[in-house]
């Protein structure tokens, strides 16, 4: 039960009924802990983007608001104001896996694996700049030739993919205490050394946690003009005799997916969406962050290549680190359940749509520790080194409740994307041709 409502005097109380009615763009309400909340005026100076508030508007999002933030406290006076009653008595959405999980965070808290390792972060940082400055170095020392050429640009690329990876845990306020140093780290790694944007992978990256594989509501899936995804799209699509970009069939998306989106999301998409992003909002400082990434390159570079050399292995840079980008991240969630929001449980939504890849040294550095997708899914503020402590618990959890729980290879998480993407292309031909 709502616990805002002790020694204070008693509010209207509401059924789900009357809630779900509330879930427009000009009226949104949401339930937390019990409590109902009129968020409609509040939603456009939500930190984590309007969208976020209206992917959960007329539903309970109590998980969601406990996994997000960090201080509970701190964030919950922002709510008190907009608190306009509670949520009728018997009405709570808290079954004995909703139960079982919330003990289980507790004990996570409590044995501390929400606490972060300052030598295991500060070796990161120090990792990713070591392989920047050891690639400049090699040219430096060695020269300029295609040998030193491929070597640099390994160099660079692991740099960059291990970037992301650090990026990630800062813009997730996984490693310090203080949301705003976790705000400031994030923008000089995301923006100053990789040329991204933290508001724009906020705006974004947010949304695909908050509702994972949800049609309309994660922008991750939303690739229906090159892909069909899943069970329930292709069908929709096909009944609806929809193709893609210039008539392109979808029964073939399974082979020119290799030639679209590995090499071109990063280079050529990234590169678009971005910058529009900034300049459409008028976020002129995170565009000057983001600028000096490309002054620095060019800096760095320009002594061995000159202006337009250095532009070039940018994007030289870039197109291989899509490969490496695209294949990590999709292998978790592309093979997964792809449909349409069905209000599920914290759990339950998540365990649909993530799966893990087996842990080993390698595979832990290579994806940053993102082959433990479901841990991370279920607590995006934990730091990354403590995901495969909490997982046996996790593992527990879904056995009790006969949750299947994916683990597989890395080789295998791979096919898999191909395998899902033929499955799909086949439902849609199916689905057309009827």
């Amino acid at each position: 039960m709502c616990k805002e409502t002790k020694d204070t005097t008693p509010l209207p109380t509401y059924g789900w009924e009357e809630i779900k009615k509330h879930a427009t763009k000009s009226d949104r309400w949401l339930v937390i802990d019990g409590c109902v909340y009129d968020v409609t005026r509040w939603a456009k100076r939500h930190p984590g983007g309007e969208r976020l508030i209206a992917h959960h508007a007329g539903q309970d999002a109590t998980d969601a608001w406990v996994a997000f933030h960090k201080d509970h406290k701190a964030v919950g006076k922002y709510l008190k104001p907009m608190m306009i009653g509670v949520l009728k008595e018997g009405e709570a959405k808290e079954n004995e896996l909703i139960k079982d999980w919330r003990d289980l965070r507790s004990k996570a808290e409590d044995v501390g694996y929400f606490r972060a390792s300052p030598i295991f972060f500060s070796l990161i940082l120090l990792h990713i700049i070591a392989l920047e400055v050891a690639a400049w170095f090699l040219l430096y020392t060695f020269g300029v030739s295609w040998l030193t050429l491929l070597a640099a640009s390994i160099l660079l690329v692991t740099a960059q993919a291990q970037a992301g990876w650090a990026q990630h845990d800062y813009g997730h306020l996984s490693v310090f205490n203080s949301s705003r140093w976790n705000h400031i780290t994030h923008i000089f790694t995301i923006n100053f050394l990789k040329g991204a944007s933290s508001s724009w992978w906020n705006y974004r990256h947010y949304q695909h946690h908050a509702k994972p594989n949800r049609m309309s509501k994660d922008p991750d899936i939303r690739m229906d003009k090159l892909f069909v995804l899943g069970k329930v799209q292709p069908v929709e699509w096909g009944q609806k005799k929809k193709k893609g970009f210039f008539g392109l069939k979808f029964n073939f998306q399974h082979e020119y997916f290799f030639f679209i989106m590995p090499p071109l999301l990063m280079p050529l998409y990234f590169n678009y969406e971005i910058p529009y992003f900034l300049i459409s909002r008028k976020l002129w400082n995170e565009l000057f962050w983001m600028g000096s990434f490309f002054v620095r390159y060019c800096i760095m570079f320009h002594h061995f290549l000159g202006i337009w050399g250095s532009l070039c292995l940018y994007l030289w840079v870039r197109f291989l680190e899509s490969h490496w980008f695209v294949w990590t991240t999709q292998m978790s969630h592309l093979p997964m359940d792809i449909s349409h929001d069905q209000d599920e449980d914290w759990v339950t939504m998540q365990l649909k749509a993530t799966c893990n890849v087996d842990p080993s040294f390698f595979n832990n550095w290579f994806s940053g520790h993102l082959n433990f997708q479901i841990e991370h899914h279920l607590f995006p503020t934990m730091p990354r080194h403590n995901l495969a402590k909490v997982a046996p618990l996790v593992r527990s959890l879904c056995k009790k409740h006969g949750i299947e729980y994916q683990s597989k290879s890395l080789l295998t998480a791979f096919s898999d994307i191909v395998g899902s993407l033929k499955d799909s292309g086949e439902m849609w031909v199916e689905a057309y041709n009827m």
